[in-house]
């Protein structure tokens, strides 16, 4: 059995990985089990760990280089979900008519496990964990995977379960072609990763959607009826899942939504209805009322018992870097929120805060559109700090919205700024809206940075 109605894909002769992070060397473990000839192509340097990792398993690997005659020779190609389409390398096996699939297509294959699948522009990783959390409370034999955790194909091939909580991106779901998603979760969708999809917004939602592609009736599909992008692509993207809306605007009659005295409803067919009231959930804000609402939803398709909903509602503490808070120091909160990575995070942030916040953004713009910030900026936002090598679009973006924008030399200088500008009560905020690698290795290596400068302080 498999979540791929049928094998679509060679199960047999060479299979060649394009990348070796952590997805691509499960994909390389699970394909070696499965009797494929198999060889990793990495064009940067590989990690100690991982190439610890493909020698122990007798799997051949290369470096720094993508070998053509070593590659395009290839069955079956598994790509990491950061080489572009548009890379030279996928054009060209595209030409040849060589498949080429993510590690979740890849690894579906060979489960017959149910897959709850979380996609959005933002919350998906507190969702997910959330949706991964609960299910582990109530004794579920759950996995969790995708873009957070182990491979999913990993645990396929070597730690099998009969659930897997799945943080989909959708680099990752343009390459999912036959994938089914038992149930489907869009959480929202906003302008992000734009330059990977020439600019156009509507490029970017068609991904996005792939998530429902391949629903029957028989499954789930969770989203947000408030959020404006969602809605007018549901008529262009059509499936024959049962349909669960969230809102906090508008009582629903089936799928979530919150009454005026702030209580979050969950109703789905043939389950138990829920009811909660948000000044009881861990994780507070309003867009955290929706995370609760995505992930509650999946745990009632799971038929969980409310019980143990509440208590893992009330109890789940958030993920590393999201809105975490690292100190008070003097008064002032020290708050990293390094995988805010696009505008619309920094605004979930900043909604999040009461006035007065020193903000530190800045980075790799990937085509950011500042302009919905600018009224939170107004009203919250007493210093703007920078970091990253090139701020202009920063600059000029909020210039006449906050008294201090400054540039900053490292993390360590953009704290310290921070904590000379900030008085009692306020709150310092990392939220960089931008990627992060003219700086740092990734968001984690610019969180622990920031924590590190904050406990120097």
């Amino acid at each position: 059995m498999s979540n791929i109605a049928h094998t679509y894909y060679p199960q047999s002769g060479r299979l060649v990985i394009l990348g070796a992070g952590e997805s691509g060397v499960g994909a390389a473990i699970l394909g070696k089990d499965k009797g494929f000839d198999v060889f990793v192509s990495d064009m940067g340097n590989i990690a100690d760990s991982y190439k610890n990792t493909l020698v122990a398993e007798q799997i051949s690997f290369e470096e720094t280089t993508h070998s053509e005659e070593l590659i395009l020779n290839a069955a079956l190609i598994v790509k990491s979900p950061g080489i572009p389409e548009k890379a030279p390398l996928i054009k060209r096996l595209r030409a040849l008519g060589i498949p080429v699939i993510s590690e979740i297509e890849f690894a579906a294959q060979y489960t017959d496990a149910k897959l709850y699948c979380i996609t959005g522009s933002n919350g998906k990783s507190t969702t997910t964990m959330l949706t991964y959390y609960m299910l582990q409370k109530a004794g579920v034999d759950v996995g969790l995977a995708g873009n957070i955790g182990r491979s999913f194909a990993l645990q396929v091939a070597r730690e099998p379960h009969e659930v897997y909580a799945l943080e989909i991106s959708s680099f990752m779901l343009d390459d999912m072609y036959h994938f089914r998603a038992d149930v489907a979760v869009i959480l929202n969708i906003t302008p992000d990763h734009l330059d990977r999809y020439d600019y156009k917004l509507e490029n970017y939602v068609a991904s996005k959607f792939r998530m429902v592609q391949n629903q029957t009736e028989n499954d789930y599909f969770i989203y947000c009826a408030d959020d404006e992008e969602t809605m007018k692509a549901l008529d262009k993207h059509p499936t024959k899942a049962l349909h669960l809306p969230m809102s906090q605007l508008t009582e629903e009659t089936i799928g979530a939504w919150l009454t005026e005295d702030k209580n979050i409803v969950i109703n789905v067919p043939h389950r138990e209805q829920f009811t909660m009231n948000i000044e009881e959930l861990s994780l507070q804000g309003k867009h955290n009322v929706y995370n609760n609402m995505a992930s509650g939803l999946v745990a009632k398709a799971q038929d969980l018992r409310n019980q143990t909903m509440k208590e893992s509602m009330s109890s789940y503490v958030n993920i590393e870097h999201r809105l975490e808070h690292v100190a008070c120091i003097g008064g002032v909160n020290y708050i990293n929120d390094s995988k805010a990575t696009n505008v619309n995070s920094v605004w979930y942030a900043l909604e999040s805060f009461s006035p007065d916040i020193v903000l530190i953004m800045g980075g790799v713009d990937k085509g950011n559109d500042y302009e919905m910030l600018r009224d939170l900026v107004k009203s919250k936002v007493k210093a703007i700090i920078c970091i990253g090598k090139d701020n202009t679009r920063i600059h000029e973006s909020f210039e006449e919205d906050t008294d201090v924008i400054v540039n900053s030399a490292s993390m360590q200088d953009a704290v310290s700024i921070a904590s000379h500008l900030a008085k009692k009560g306020d709150t310092v905020l990392l939220s960089p809206a931008c990627a992060s690698f003219d700086w740092f290795k990734n968001y984690e290596e610019r969180g622990n940075k920031f924590k590190e400068a904050v406990m120097a302080i």
